[in-house]
């Protein structure tokens, strides 16, 4: 398992064993990536990806003896008639009829409604009685796992033996009348949303009722959910008490701080509430289509490249500076210290420029990019947000750049017709992630030092004014001679050790976040295969087909028009690999599917979170290509990474036992000369070879 994983999943892998240990037939531990939407409001209903994908990692690193097969279907409680396809089609390949199945599922969800309405009229008439009784109620919200007690380590009996009433936070269950309006979260996850909702419920209640929520170590959702719990209760007079569990012995701290809550709780039962009014940024509207973007520094090969584009589009976006350390230290300032590295530095940057004085901040808005899966990264406009209000910034617009439905723009006016610009967008792309293999295959090898970095700057300013111009044929033509120019700087039949570059999307392409791993390797004489955005966007395509066959989701969009559209722009890729192969050391743009295929062999390709099953796709790939040395970059406590990354480097080293692999976790503390350590040791191996 990830070292800085939760509780609960290192408790996963004890059970696993006590399983075998019983010798039991066969283990169901099922890949569930929705739960039950509660509400049309809320933007999606996903589960952790640990939570979801958890399996996999079992299956990678435990050796089941005896045979013992662990059963992991793909489930979704978001769709009835899906989950009811899933289920029988499980238990049909365990020789259970259809007909049965299909009655069995039936009488199963009938008795989950049941459940839940059980459950709620149970919590509900335990809140009645303390309002006749006078008690005080606690609510002490947590996840289905913190129902056990050595995972909650019974807190809910010793808060109850102090005389307080306990209920949890089904007594919010399936309540559409509740409003959470009062939040910047994006509601993507089930039982988030849930906790969210119970939050505002104890809220609107009087001055004897208070929240607590039981919370994981390394828990990545909570990093965004308890500032934004906070913030409802603190509008409404109350305090969120926050009890943080683990696998420790001795919790004697734990009940202490408990018993000094509930004796607070106690002594201000009666302390009238004062409420104040929910403050959000203001919104991009119509009039305001004039004022200057900003967004964060992503990467130097197509970050320059953005404001160009955007000028097609009617606005004037300016692509801020690369972090650095004073991006940093705002990040911490600013943001919940438990968010992820990239998170950090998003915001430091963002708070960084607008104390600047460079731009007006009444005339300037910000736009980040939202992904709408499971990991954390729909959530960065949430941190942004509490940020630029925290820092004085309220008047400044965030504005949300999506293309996954479930992303509501709020943003009345920034729109984009998409349809118009794909072509350039497309062009863009391939351009910058062309030059990019250009770069650091010639850098390594060039007849002069600088030379590359001058023909790299050199070839992304001329594409500026072919973007301008709307120009994709023209940015076609660049690359062509971009290729001939790259060939006369660089040493002819010169060969280095390669080395691959896998990691979170941020983290691999942000030469600060990772502290310039890329520059260290070339400097040691190693040839760096850089990661690539193509591949990023392609996968969909491979995503759609996955959840059509998995009963996962069914697309609107015709499938003539998503194959149309694919077999367009894998023209463009050849096209691109055509003009490219003129550079003596290009390598070319592989096939999202055959990646696809690759990954299938780690991992299962419902892992759609963070970089998915692409990562350890693009890991076979490399193997495959005779690259059998990568480093993986992640940030510290990336719960995507958990599953893709690290979860899976045992099997990849099983199937693949020449790959060379390093991963390596990056946030605002980590160490330079650790990180240099672990890279002298890297390169090492790969001499010895």
């Amino acid at each position: 398992m990830s070292d800085n994983i939760c509780f609960p999943a290192k408790l996963a892998h004890s059970h696993i064993y006590n399983l075998l240990d019983k010798k039991v037939d066969r283990i169901f531990m099922p890949y569930v990536v929705y739960e039950k939407q509660e509400s049309a409001k809320q933007a999606n209903s996903f589960n952790c990806p640990i939570v979801s994908g958890y399996s996999d990692v079992i299956k990678s690193v435990i050796a089941l003896e005896n045979k013992i097969p662990i059963d992991s279907p793909v489930i979704t409680f978001k769709n009835e008639k899906l989950l009811t396809t899933q289920c029988l089609n499980y238990l049909s390949g365990l020789g259970i009829k259809k007909s049965i199945a299909a009655m069995a599922v039936k009488l199963a969800l009938a008795e989950q409604c049941k459940y839940e309405e059980k459950i709620k009229a149970r919590n509900e008439d335990i809140f009645t009685h303390s309002k006749k009784t006078g008690n005080i109620t606690v609510l002490l919200a947590g996840r289905p796992y913190h129902t056990d007690p050595l995972v909650q380590h019974k807190l809910s009996n010793l808060i109850s033996a102090m005389g307080i009433n306990v209920i949890s936070e089904d007594i919010a269950r399936n309540d559409n009348n509740l409003s959470t309006n009062e939040s910047f979260l994006v509601e993507q996850w089930a039982y988030i949303n849930r906790i969210l909702k119970a939050a505002q419920w104890v809220a609107n209640q009087t001055s004897d009722v208070h929240f607590m929520q039981m919370t994981s170590f390394g828990c990545g959702p909570d990093a965004f959910l308890l500032d934004e719990v906070r913030g409802i209760l603190a509008r409404h007079g109350k305090t969120l008490t926050i009890l943080k569990i683990d696998d420790v012995n001795n919790i004697g701290s734990l009940k202490l701080r408990v018993r000094s809550v509930v004796e607070s709780i106690k002594f201000n039962s009666d302390k009238p509430l004062a409420e104040q009014p929910f403050l959000d940024t203001a919104e991009f509207t119509e009039d305001k289509k004039e004022y200057k973007i900003i967004a964060p520094f992503f990467t130097p090969f197509i970050s320059p490249l953005i404001p160009a584009f955007f000028k097609l589009t009617g606005y004037d976006i300016d692509i801020l500076p690369a972090s650095n350390k004073a991006s940093a230290e705002y990040g911490l300032q600013y943001a919940n210290n438990e968010v992820c590295y990239p998170a950090t530095l998003v915001v430091g940057d963002i708070i960084k420029a607008l104390k600047s004085g460079k731009y007006d901040y009444l005339k300037t808005a910000v736009v980040i990019t939202q992904t709408g899966g499971q990991c954390r990264a729909s959530n960065y406009i949430s941190l942004i947000k509490r940020a630029l209000i925290d820092a004085g910034f309220r008047t400044v617009p965030v504005i949300s750049v999506a293309l996954d439905s479930t992303i509501k723009n709020k943003q009345s006016g920034f729109k984009i017709n998409w349809l118009k610009i794909l072509h350039i967008a497309v062009a863009i792309l391939l351009y910058s992630d062309c030059i990019a293999k250009f770069y650091y295959a010639a850098v390594v090898r060039e007849t002069s030092k600088g030379v590359a970095q001058k023909l790299k700057d050199k070839y992304l300013e001329l594409a500026k004014e072919r973007i301008k111009f709307n120009d994709s044929k023209g940015l076609m033509q660049l690359l062509a001679k971009a290729a001939n120019e790259f060939n006369s700087i660089t040493y002819a039949d010169k060969h280095f050790p390669k080395v691959g570059i896998v990691g979170e999307i941020y983290l691999k392409f942000n030469s600060f976040a990772h502290k310039n791993v890329s520059k260290w390797m070339i400097e040691h004489g190693i040839e760096v295969i850089p990661p690539i955005l193509t591949n990023f966007f392609m996968q969909s395509f491979v995503n759609r087909n996955v959840n059509e066959q998995l009963n996962l989701q069914k697309d609107h969009i015709p499938n003539f028009i998503v194959n149309t559209l694919y077999k367009w722009i894998d023209k463009q890729i050849q096209k691109v690999n055509e003009l490219g192969k003129e550079f003596h050391y290009f390598m070319p743009f592989t096939n999202i599917f055959t990646d696809a295929k690759n990954g299938s062999e780690i991992i299962n390709l419902a892992a759609q979170f963070g970089e998915g099953w692409l990562l350890p796709g693009e890991v076979v790939t490399f193997a495959k290509q005779g690259i059998n040395n990568v480093i993986s970059l992640q940030p510290f406590g990336c719960i995507a990474n958990h599953i893709v990354a690290k979860g899976m480097e045992k099997k990849i080293k099983t199937l693949y036992p020449q790959m060379n692999l390093l991963s390596l976790d990056f946030d605002s503390g980590v160490s330079d000369v650790n990180v240099a350590n672990r890279l002298l040791l890297f390169i090492d191996n790969i001499k010895k070879v």
